[in-house]
């Protein structure tokens, strides 16, 4: 058994803005249930709060730069799993997790420093971990301290790191070097090629990547990606000096929360065997989205994101008025860039009895479209593991997505569609294939089918963490 503690910003259910906080909230539950002793630190935000929770440490001194703080720490029991909560007041009592009014706090550096250095207050004298698991920039700081600020503490001798990326896209990097590791409580040899300099600038993730004992991402054809220029952001030549200790493991997902045959939100519950429940959840979806009767008659592409270009909107954008001359019906929920809600709100107002979008994310709908779309669309420009596709095949909802991440490895071709040019011309030629795939309605429920009996459940990456965890502590 190993005694891990993992560090993040967020984890459901106690604050959540992406999928960082559903791998929190459902990850370590599964290694508990693999025998693993885990426990989660993260900041104790405005609104996260948990009622049984229980203060455990009245002031736990934290220094960080010429800070000298004193936090407050909160212990609740979840699924078998410890979480502690980070009570610092002048950093995290905020109206929002990472920004405000569209601008990221000025003093992120010094919030999710703290947050490292808690964490390593709370391994020293509360967890005694054998190995910390921290997760994106917000946690790099941990294996940064470690190596710079306690290497001499007998309290941490033999502890691994373990450091996963979920969107190399989000660095933590900060301009005004000088002010920033001040701020830090770090010294000038850090700010190196070899540390956390990165054209002028510091860059927390490569300090994590670059001092931590092993990485992991959250697919394996995303651990090769990041290793290339295209989708290394930067760091690919890093990453490609550490590829020795570097691990694909792909998301899991919990299918007590996403599946239609216990699902709440579903008007009917189906399964592979009895898919008869879809329909009654494709007219329900459209009663939902205000779409007329009329709409049921032609295939349902659905759409739930984050509306940026990441996702590959803008071949969405580029296709919409040859797609829209298809027999088909699009219903998109999400939020996001205002040029994408924009382009959705145009085509909902040109074609209102073949388009409908919500601006909103609203988690009963989300379900609802996963149950009632006959196919789901997710063209990202890249995806580093994803989760909407994976319960698109829960949900007997083959997926259309670009070959590219945790995409290309959870889809195949007898459960969906890819294309891997990224081009509107590609994609529309793969929502055609999927549409003429959809004619043969006998063949088309077997792909379903098919999809649906897929396990891509957290107990099967679980297990891939345990055996790297043993691998980590025998060496």
């Amino acid at each position: 058994m190993a005694n891990v503690m993992m560090v993040a910003s967020e984890a459901t259910p106690y604050v959540k803005t992406g999928g960082l906080a559903d791998v929190l909230g459902s990850l370590p539950a599964a290694l508990v249930a693999r025998g693993e002793k885990v426990s989660v630190v993260i900041p104790k935000f405005r609104d996260v709060w948990q009622e049984d929770a229980q203060r455990v440490w009245d002031n736990l001194p934290i220094s960080i730069g010429p800070l000298q703080l004193s936090a407050e720490i909160f212990h609740a029991v979840r699924n078998g799993v410890d979480y502690y909560f980070v009570g610092l007041p002048s950093l995290y009592d905020r109206a929002g997790i990472y920004s405000t009014a569209g601008h990221d706090f000025s003093d992120n550096h010094i919030r999710f420093g703290a947050l490292s250095a808690a964490a390593i207050g709370i391994a020293r004298n509360i967890v005694r971990p054998q190995i910390i698991h921290c997760h994106d920039w917000q946690a790099a700081l941990v294996p940064v301290y470690l190596r710079f600020k306690y290497n001499h503490d007998p309290r941490l001798f033999g502890v691994k790191t373990v450091f996963t990326i979920h969107n190399l896209g989000y660095q933590g990097r900060f301009s005004n070097p000088a002010q920033i590791l001040y701020d830090l409580g770090l010294g000038p040899e850090t700010f190196t090629p070899a540390g956390l300099e990165f054209y002028g600038e510091v860059n927390l993730l490569k300090g994590g990547l670059i001092t931590s004992d092993w990485l992991t991402t959250v697919s394996r054809t995303y651990a090769r990606e990041i290793q290339t220029a295209e989708y290394g952001f930067g760091l690919d030549g890093l990453l490609r000096q550490r590829a020795a200790n570097l691990t694909g493991i792909i998301n899991g997902v919990d299918y007590a929360d996403w599946s239609p045959e216990h699902d709440p939100y579903l008007v009917q519950p189906y399964s592979p065997e009895k898919l008869s429940g879809k329909q009654a959840c494709r007219l329900d979806l459209l009663k939902e989205f205000g779409l007329p009767p009329e709409a049921a008659g032609r295939p349902i592409l659905g759409i739930v994101s984050r509306f940026a270009g990441q996702k590959g909107f803008d071949l969405i954008a580029e296709i919409a008025d040859s797609l829209l001359m298809e027999n088909v019906t699009l219903i998109a929920l999400g939020t996001g860039e205002p040029y994408y809600e924009e382009m959705f709100a145009r085509l909902a107002a040109a074609r209102p009895g073949k388009v409908a979008v919500k601006l909103a994310y609203n988690n009963a709908l989300a379900h609802k479209i996963e149950a009632g779309a006959d196919m789901f669309l997710m063209p990202s420009k890249y995806e580093p593991c994803g989760l909407n596709q994976i319960y698109s095949l829960k949900y007997g909802t083959p997926p259309i997505v670009r070959a590219t991440g945790g995409l290309d490895d959870t889809i195949e071709e007898d459960t969906g569609f890819k294309f891997l040019e990224y081009s509107g011309a590609a994609l529309l030629d793969c929502i055609h294939q999927a549409l003429r795939a959809y004619q043969d309605q006998p063949a088309w429920q077997e792909r379903m089918r098919r999809g649906m009996r897929k396990d891509f459940s957290w107990n099967v990456s679980a297990s891939e963490y345990s055996a790297l965890y043993r691998q980590l502590l025998e060496r």
